[in-house]
């Protein structure tokens, strides 16, 4: 049976205008992989409301899970749960668990809520709170979307909260094998391997070091048996 699947939907412009490097992809990544979920596709879209919302619509047909970073905020350009709601048709609003755990993180308590901060409590109807132990303000997650703060310390807090949630299948486990020669060399070997073991996935990633080019041949399966052998084959091309 195959693993579940995921994408991952980046929101804000300062990841496309380049001013903020987004190493949230990564995280989600790795974390997924040992999950046994495969992420298979990663989107970047800008605060532009049209094109969150059908982003979200796409994405969510098409995979088991989406993962969401960026755009829950307490500024004007922070309108991800907005968008949020409206891809699922439903109603968003100041909730009142949402509340309640954001007054928690101020020493003012309810006095420290501003009309700027209660935004982060706005909530789509029907949603389900994500934990922030970080910064309190929850994340939330509605029918197979979840929506998380980019701030990476505070994204990375919320997939923690969420993973124990997710059904994952088996994690994928990988082999790399180094060759001292460039990837034209090998490449039809490689193509006869990977025809060998379809359930071996076999990536080919040259480099060039001191003037020599050489290759590093990532494999990754669930199967281990099939890993094993695959990546025996590989080594034999070193020799």
């Amino acid at each position: 049976m195959p693993n579940p699947t995921a994408a991952m939907l980046v929101i804000g412009d300062e990841i496309l205008s380049g001013r903020t490097r987004d190493s949230n992809m990564y995280h989600l990544a790795g974390r997924l992989t040992e999950k046994g979920i495969d992420l298979k596709e990663v989107r970047v879209v800008s605060d532009d409301r049209a094109a969150i919302v059908a982003a979200v619509k796409a994405l969510s047909a098409a995979h088991d899970h989406v993962f969401t970073s960026g755009g829950i905020g307490p500024t004007h350009d922070d309108i991800t749960a907005d968008c949020i709601a409206e891809a699922f048709g439903v109603g968003i609003d100041v909730r009142e668990d949402a509340r309640r755990i954001l007054a928690s993180h101020y020493p003012e308590g309810e006095a420290a809520l501003t009309p700027a901060r209660l935004r982060m409590a706005r909530i789509p109807d029907g949603a389900v709170l994500i934990d922030n132990p970080v910064s309190k303000a929850p994340g939330f997650a509605i029918g197979n979307v979840h929506v998380m703060a980019g701030v990476p310390s505070v994204f990375e807090a919320m997939v923690e909260s969420v993973l124990p949630l997710l059904t994952g299948g088996a994690p994928l486990i990988s082999e790399s094998v180094r060759i001292d020669r460039g990837e034209s060399t090998v490449a039809t070997e490689l193509g006869d391997i990977a025809a060998r073991f379809p359930q071996v996935s076999i990536g080919s990633y040259p480099f060039q070091r001191d003037g020599r080019y050489g290759t590093n041949i990532v494999l990754r399966s669930a199967d281990r048996a099939a890993l094993d052998a695959a990546t025996n084959d590989v080594r034999a091309l070193v020799d």
